[in-house]
């Protein structure tokens, strides 16, 4: 009984592991997000505005040394006119990426550099949620 339960609580584990892994799409968007946190070298996806933010970081002496790429979109696949920002990061610090039309995406890096994360991930899915399509 004992080894059946146990059994069915590392499935359970596993299947909300599964559920909380899997990137978030807003209603008619195939567009992926990851809005973090992240580790070393895993991607932050997320959509500002008409363009695409996808963002790593690697740990550099405490600090999470940060690339970000913002790219437009259109309907021929886009990604034609893109920036690269490079920044290093103090755990605890903040790094705001902004549109033209006041939308952003704030990163920040975590303690001892072991996570990048957008923290107004709420600001980004309610503005993803509330697109009409």
């Amino acid at each position: 009984m004992l080894r059946t339960f146990r059994s069915l609580s590392i499935a359970a584990a596993g299947a909300l592991a599964l559920l909380t892994a899997v990137p978030l799409a807003s209603a008619g968007d195939t567009t992926l997000a990851n809005l973090g946190p992240v580790g070393p070298d895993e991607p932050i996806l997320a959509k500002v505005g008409t363009s695409r933010l996808v963002a790593y970081y690697r740990p550099d002496n405490g600090k999470c040394a940060v690339s970000a790429v913002m790219f437009t979109t259109s309907p021929d696949g886009g990604g034609h006119e893109s920036t690269r920002v490079r920044v290093a990061l103090h755990p605890g610090e903040l790094f705001h990426l902004d549109s033209v039309k006041d939308e952003r995406v704030v990163l920040t890096c975590g303690p001892d550099a072991k996570a990048l994360t957008v923290l107004n991930r709420g600001e980004i899915l309610t503005r993803s949620a509330s697109v009409l399509y």
